[in-house]
This record gives C-alpha cells, sequence and structure tokens, in this order.
C-alpha cells in the first residue's frame, strides 16, 4: 500500500477532519456561561473581558485536549501544533554537540525559540541556564509539568506593546491549574513497537476551598527510557549512500591517519572498506541518541485567600527536577591537539616521529554527559477592586540552574594525559588497537559545566472602565514592571585550557535591568465595532530605550460575523547570553576549499570536516525590530459549525544572528597568516597548513519576513442515539519566509503546509478521538546561494495517525488506551545539509519515534 493511498483513508478516517485545539463554540455549554460571568485576561490583552474571542488570533488547548493528545509532556504536544515551526527544538537528538542538553523549546511561525515568548499565568519566567546553538536563550518547556496545565493560549500574533521584548512572532501563555476540590491520581505507561522505548508518567492533584481561601497542590512525574541511533537502522548511520544519500562518514577515524617526514599517511591497518585515499573513514552515526533518557519530577503550589470583599491574597510555588543524558562520537583529535609518537614507541610502523593527525580514541569510549536541572519559581501579590477597578500588584523570584558532567568512565579524553601515556610507551595509536582499562582510565578525566539564571520582577496594574465615549464606555489597563536578570554558563577549565578536543563549549555572564510601562484602552465606537489601542515604554541598563505600539479592530457586522485586524511594532533585546558571550566553541562541516579546489581523495583538504569556530561576545548589539499584521475573520455558521480565517505578516529587521561563516572563510582562510582564520604550519609543498579555528561574532545582520494564513473550523455533529461528534482543522500555510532576501518557503526545513485535525466522537461512558498530523513536503537541501536558483529533490510529506479510546468505568474512575502513529510510519527520507542532519531525515520537522501504544488509569476522589 503506498504512501499516498494510505494518507487518504487517514483522510477519510477523520472526514472533515479537527484538531482538539477547541475554540469557544467546541466548550460545553457550563463552560461557556462560566466564563462569561467571569472576566478574564485574555493573552496579547490586559483588559479583562466575558470571553476569549478578542481581535487577537488566539489557539486554546484546553487540559482535556491535552488528555486526548496522549502526550506526556508539553514538547511532544507543541511541536504538533501546525504554528510551530523550525527553531521548534527537544531532547530528541541531543548529542554532545548540542549547548543545550536536556531542553526543549517552541518556536512560533519558524522564526526561532527567542522571537517566541512563553509565559505562566501571563507572566515571565527564567530562561534555560545553557543557551540553545551558543547564544540563543528560552524558556525550557520541560520544566513545566503537565499535569498542571489548565489551559495553553497560544497567541499568533506580534505582541511587545502588552508583554515587552521577545514577543515578535507571538506568545505561549501556559495557565495553570487553581481552584481544584478534591483528589485526581493518573498514572500512564506506553511504549514504542519498534527499537525498545517507554515512557511512564504519574499525577497526584489535591486541592481544597473554604468560604475565603483555596488551596490546589498538584505534583507530577516523568520518565522515559533511550532510543539509541544504533538502535535506529537506516536512520543511526553517516553513510547514506546505501538509501540513496551521501557518505557523511568522519576522516577522524579508527585508525586514523599520521603526519610522516612531512607527508599526510593513512595508517597501514585501515580496514579497506573504511580506506578513503590517506583518511581512514569513522561511522559516528551510531554513537548517539535518538531519544534519551530523561526523568522529571515537579510540585506546584497554588493558593489564595480574601481578607476582606475586596482584598485578595495569593502564592504560586513551582519547583522543578530534571535528569537527562546525551552522548556523541568518540574524541576526535586532529594535528592542532599537538599529539606525536616518537620512533621509539614499540607500536610505530614508520621507524620516525609521527604527528597523529584524524584519529579518534574509540576504545575511550562515547562522550557522554549527565545533565540535571532545577527550576524554581514562587509569586507572591495582591489584588482587589477599588471603585469598580481591578488592580493587582505581585513580586516573583525565579531561578533556573543546570549542571553537565562527564565522568572518567564517559569518554573524555585529556590531551596531555594521552600524550603522557604515549610517550611511556602505553597507549597504542596505530592499527585500531583497544588499549587496556588502565591506559583508558589513565588518559580519561571528569568534566563538570555549570550554569544559572536568575529573574527578580515587581509589577503593577490597575484595569476597568475609564470614561464614556458617547454612548460608550471605554476601559483602560496599565501597569508598571520592573524586573532584574542575570545568567552565567561556565564550561570546566579544562576547556578553557585547550585540553579537550572536538564539543562544543559555551562561556557566558551578564546581568541587566529593565524597567517598563504601559497603558491599553478598548474604545467601542458603536455596538458592532471597537478598536484597541496600546503602548509600552521599556528602558534597558544595557542598551537604552524603545517605545512600541499597537493597534486592533473588531468589526461584527453580523452577529455571526467578525472581521478584525491587528498592527503591532515589537522588538527582542539582545539575550544574555550574547550579550555576555565569552570565548565559546561549535563545530561545523564544510570543505576546505582553499585547499581543495578540486576534489582528490588524496588530498587531506577534501574531506568534509566538522571545524570548530570560535564565538566571542557582540558589543554593542541593538535590540531587533519587528512589525507585524493580522487581517482576519469569524464566521459563525450556524451554532454548531464555524470557521476561521487569518491572513498574517512579520516583518524582523536588525536581526541578531551568527555573522555567516561561509563569508568570513571567503575573506580570511586563504591566507596563512591569518589571525581570524589560524591554520597550523603548512606541511612541504603545501600552501596553506590545516584549518585549525575560525573565530567569527554575532551582530545585527540579518532580517526575516513571512507571511501566510491560517485557517480553523469545527463542527459539531449530534447524531440520533449515538452520541456526539465534534470535527476540526487547524491548518497553517506559508506563502513566503524570507530570510536575508532569499525566500525559504517551500524549501528545506520550511514546509509550506502543516495542518493537525481529529474527530472526537462522545457516547455516555466511552469516547473515540482520532487525529492526524500533517507536515507538507518541501525541497531538499541546497546552499543559501542556490536555494531560489536550483531545484533539488522534493522531500515527501509526512502524516501521523493517532487514535485514542477512553471509558468512564463510574463517576470517578476513568480507563483510556490510546495509540500515536498508527501507521508507524518513518519520516521521508532527506539527503541533508551534510551539517545538522546527516542521517537520512530532516530533524528540525521529523520525529524517528515509530509506533507507540500507551495506557492511563485516572481516579478522582
Amino acid at each position: 500500500m503506498n504512501k499516498s493511498f494510505r494518507y487518504s483513508l487517514c483522510a477519510l478516517a477523520v472526514s472533515s477532519l479537527c484538531y482538539s485545539q477547541l475554540t469557544l463554540a467546541q466548550q460545553s455549554d457550563d463552560q461557556t456561561k462560566a466564563q462569561q460571568v467571569e472576566r478574564i485576561e485574555v493573552t496579547g490583552s490586559r483588559i479583562k473581558r466575558n470571553d476569549l474571542e478578542g481581535a487577537a488570533p488566539i489557539d486554546v488547548i484546553s487540559r482535556e485536549d491535552i488528555a486526548k493528545s496522549g502526550f506526556s509532556n508539553l514538547q511532544q504536544l507543541l511541536e504538533r501544533t501546525p504554528v510551530a515551526g523550525t527553531g521548534t527544538f527537544s531532547t530528541r537528538g541531543n548529542n554532545q554537540d548540542s549547548t543545550a542538553n536536556g531542553g526543549a523549546a517552541i518556536s512560533l511561525r519558524g522564526f526561532g525559540s527567542d522571537a517566541t515568548l512563553v509565559l505562566i499565568n501571563g507572566r515571565r519566567v527564567a530562561v534555560s541556564a545553557f543557551a540553545e546553538n551558543i547564544a540563543n536563550s528560552f524558556v525550557d518547556i520541560n520544566s513545566i509539568p503537565v499535569a498542571a496545565i489548565e489551559r495553553i493560549e497560544i497567541l499568533k500574533d506580534g505582541a511587545s506593546a502588552v508583554y515587552g521584548s521577545d514577543a515578535v512572532a507571538g506568545v505561549v501563555n501556559i495557565i495553570m491549574r487553581k481552584d481544584f476540590e478534591g483528589a485526581e491520581v493518573s498514572l500512564s505507561h506506553g511504549g514504542t513497537t519498534g527499537p525498545s522505548y517507554d515512557e511512564t508518567a504519574g499525577s497526584f492533584v489535591w486541592g481544597t476551598q473554604g468560604k475565603d481561601s483555596n488551596v490546589t497542590l498538584i505534583l507530577d512525574y516523568f520518565k522515559n527510557t533511550s532510543i539509541t541511533a544504533g538502535e535506529m537502522g537506516r536512520f543511526g548511520t553517516a553513510n547514506q549512500e546505501p538509501y540513496g544519500g551521501d557518505d557523511n562518514r568522519s576522516s577522524r577515524g579508527f585508525p586514523g591517519n599520521f603526519v610522516v617526514n612531512g607527508v599526510t599517511t593513512i595508517d597501514p591497518g585501515c580496514p579497506a572498506g573504511s580506506a578513503a585515499g590517506i583518511n581512514c573513514l569513522f561511522d559516528y552515526g551510531p554513537y548517539g541518541y535518538a531519544n534519551p533518557a530523561a526523568e522529571r519530577v515537579g510540585a506546584m503550589l497554588q493558593a489564595s485567600q480574601n481578607f476582606s470583599n475586596d482584598i485578595q491574597g495569593y502564592i504560586e510555588l513551582a519547583v522543578q527536577h530534571n535528569r537527562s543524558e546525551a552522548m556523541g562520537a568518540p574524541t576526535p583529535l586532529d594535528a592542532d591537539a599537538g599529539l606525536t609518537v616518537p620512533a621509539a614507541h614499540p607500536n610505530n610502523p614508520f621507524g620516525v616521529d609521527v604527528g597523529i593527525n584524524r584519529f579518534r580514541t574509540v576504545d575511550a569510549g562515547a562522550r557522554q554527559w549527565s545533565i540535571e536541572s532545577d527550576t524554581l519559581r514562587m509569586v507572591v501579590g495582591l489584588r482587589g477592586t477599588i471603585n469598580d477597578w481591578d488592580w493587582d500588584v505581585s513580586a516573583q523570584k525565579g531561578r533556573s540552574e543546570s549542571m553537565q558532567t562527564g565522568s572518567k568512565q564517559q569518554g573524555w579524553v585529556r590531551t596531555d594525559f594521552l600524550q603522557e601515556q604515549i610517550n611511556l610507551g602505553n597507549y597504542n595509536p596505530f592499527g585500531g588497537a583497544y588499549n587496556s582499562p588502565e591506559v583508558i582510565d589513565a588518559i580519561t578525566t571528569s568534566l563538570v559545566r555549570r550554569g544559572a539564571s536568575h529573574l527578580t520582577s515587581y509589577d503593577a496594574s490597575i484595569s476597568g472602565e475609564a470614561f464614556t465615549l458617547g454612548e460608550q464606555t471605554v476601559s483602560m489597563a496599565a501597569g508598571i514592571e520592573y524586573r532584574k536578570e542575570d545568567a552565567f554558563d561556565q564550561p570546566d577549565d579544562q576547556f578553557q585550557r585547550g585540553l579537550i578536543f572536538g564539543t562544543e563549549s559555551v562561556s557566558a555572564q551578564a546581568e541587566r535591568d529593565q524597567y517598563a510601562a504601559y497603558v491599553e484602552f478598548l474604545v467601542p465606537i458603536s455596538d458592532v465595532l471597537e478598536f484597541t489601542v496600546a503602548g509600552r515604554y521599556d528602558h534597558y541598563s544595557d542598551f537604552g530605550s524603545t517605545i512600541n505600539p499597537q493597534l486592533t479592530m473588531q468589526w461584527r457586522p453580523l452577529d455571526t460575523f467578525t472581521l478584525r485586524a491587528s498592527f503591532g511594532q515589537g522588538f527582542r533585546a539582545p539575550s544574555l547570553a550574547q550579550i555576555g558571550l565569552g570565548p565559546s566553541q561549535e563545530s561545523m562541516f564544510f570543505v576546505d576549499t582553499f585547499r581543495c579546489p578540486t576534489p582528490d581523495a588524496s588530498n587531506p583538504g577534501c574531506s568534509s570536516t566538522d571545524y570548530t569556530i570560535v564565538f566571542v561576545g557582540g558589543e554593542g548589539l541593538q535590540p531587533e525590530e519587528s512589525e507585524t499584521y493580522n487581517l482576519g475573520a469569524v464566521w459563525q455558521v450556524t451554532e454548531d459549525f464555524d470557521i476561521t480565517a487569518d491572513i498574517w505578516s512579520i516583518t524582523q529587521d536588525n536581526k541578531i544572528d551568527k555573522n555567516d561563516y561561509q563569508n568570513v572563510y571567503n575573506a580570511e582562510c586563504n591566507n596563512q597568516n591569518s589571525t581570524v582564520c589560524v591554520r597550523l604550519p603548512a606541511l612541504p609543498g603545501q600552501a596553506l597548513g590545516d584549518l585549525s579555528r575560525l573565530y567569527n561574532s554575532y551582530v545585527n545582520i540579518s532580517s526575516q519576513e513571512a507571511t501566510g494564513l491560517d485557517l480553523s473550523t469545527s463542527y459539531r455533529l449530534t447524531l440520533q442515539d449515538m452520541g456526539l461528534v465534534r470535527f476540526s482543522l487547524d491548518w497553517s500555510y506559508i506563502n513566503k519566509f524570507e530570510k536575508n532576501g532569499i525566500d525559504y518557503a517551500g524549501e528545506y526545513n520550511y514546509p509550506k503546509n502543516r495542518w493537525l485535525a481529529s474527530a472526537d466522537w462522545s457516547y455516555g461512558d466511552w469516547g473515540v478521538t482520532t487525529s492526524l498530523s500533517y507536515v507538507g513536503q518541501f525541497e531538499d537541501y541546497a546552499p543559501p546561494s542556490e536555494v531560489e536558483s536550483t531545484k533539488t529533490r522534493s522531500v515527501d510529506a509526512h502524516a501521523l495517525l493517532d487514535i485514542q479510546g477512553r471509558y468512564n468505568v463510574s463517576e470517578k474512575l476513568q480507563l483510556v488506551l490510546g495509540m500515536n502513529n498508527v501507521l508507524d510510519e518513518d519520516p521521508p527520507f532527506v539527503i541533508g545539509d551534510g551539517d545538522g542532519d546527516l542521517y537520512g531525515y530532516a530533524s528540525k520537522v521529523h520525529n524517528t519515534r515509530g509506533q507507540y501504544i500507551y495506557g492511563k488509569v485516572t481516579y478522582r476522589f
């Protein structure tokens, strides 16, 4: 059965298709009535309303929706949302080269996790102690316990005028459960039908309410086992030639090659199948985790106390402890490690002093990290009313701490220890020899990386009816905020001293103060037309001030039809990691073309090698600037059928990014004496020596512009004597995604179409949910200079079908049985970019986890 036919069957199975991000029309009548009574603050506005339907486009994922998805952690859920894009990342595929192992983040519209603001109960939280991709700060969504979530509001519009920095592509506001009464225990377990992998989750919720007070306590636990890359078959090898891809095996081999009398020479013991000219190739693919093991435990307390009819005190306290792992290939050693083997070494086959050139200490094992992170968040405040004005004052303390360790048993080789053992004749680097455990113990070391970020904030706000305009009442919200942040990331001293090779390391330290004031007016012109005008002033201690406005409009010409529009200017302040970046290293695969003008297997410069790029701090960085537009319509066709459509546009200028290494390479690397492109001394007969490291920096250099269409629809069908069925569809289409003048829409990692859908049937105590997530096709990789002019192969669309059944045994007990990826679909094949994607699939777009079966039991006391 071919894939397109199976996808058609999936689409037929879910009929009109729907995703359980239910709109207001899909919620129960009781919920709707409760919301109309209680005025609530909706994400994207500080003015309280009677409902969630405003001028801004918002997706709402309820606690019931999360349960029906079958996912036990937030990362799995959010990466399926159609509005998510490139830049969304997770622990999946983490290896020792990642700079944020154990973390996960959401990137709306593909603008990056640093352009997506994540809030908890409408407030900022401390960013992850470890930045991703050297200096991209993000909120680690793995630190948010799923059992504690009441709903998730995803604002698909910029909101800097309301929230300040980072709300460029949108806001993810996670509303936590409160006002719970009773107790609830939930346990779930599941596993894959392919490589052995399982997840276990449990939660306990307890709450009590008195006349003037309430307390809600939530405990949450999650654990998953690992899937190594070696268990993934064709997705776990760097040699993709048998499947139609490239051979990306490393030229740093086991055995390797050596510099003998000024000539690069392959080890005579290199197996015939691995020899390629002067290089002995090594498949590093199996040395990693497709899914690393992880364990998370968290607790959250929310409580409030009424001191009078008009004053209430409240507190939020949340703690989380996470553990994870990462693994990568054994240590690669090049000529810049300075290792030599004396002629007198008992295993030296050359009889002269030789330099170790491209060699791996495979006998020391894979390099592994153990990662632990702890987050703490506490909010205390008072709220109340004065003359019909709502007011709120609060203080918050937040902290995120992480520690990354590697032991002597986890493959961390120190070059001075290795040289000492070579000089003593104890370590044999020739012929792929496995040295004794005693010698391995003598050359390995332990490492510790520590990081922390802290947040202290104070805010005060008021909202209410300000004045009348004709027969209409103008509402207003205003507030002031103060925030102090600091962050540091400290690598092990052995990295700084140049004793550890082949692994990325980050060094950063910075702090800042920020204060802000904002005001927002809801101006009804008539009963059917209203405008919202907002503005915000922010001042940062490290770069200055910025003012950002926002304007929205909502016009309801018919009771069943609404037009809405919005315009806003936004900004993103340079992250603390970008401002305070010290010498930090990352690896980038490329060919040293100045040493390899034409392909030649005997030329050592012709191997695609992960060269070291060193970054330093970005002094003088200025904030990024953005503009967002949205034009949409909401049509309530009938009580059971609604359609929403939005045309959107986001432009981001002055974007902070790495200076393109290719530009630096082209300008500097044809010069043996360059201090920016540092080369080793040239061997006899060579004009250029081996490339040792390339120095780079962060600058305000990039721009991004994206336009697209969002469409959602829901339909509720009552079946006579057969229950109720809800259908809906959430679809996102990207028409353009232009970066630095190049349109990537439909190109590598930027599919134009994403949708997520399901059909939910309920009848008495029974219920079934089917959902289908779809990622459209896109072009395989092409270099940026050739993206628009070159047509590569097409990467197939990918669809995943999920199904879940539930049964309420009684009012207290519910049983759930479900399956994700019912058809056990593999990700579609890609050739890849030869750097981040080397294993035959697009890791930023597709998931290799196969068919997953789970069960869940929930009991309410």
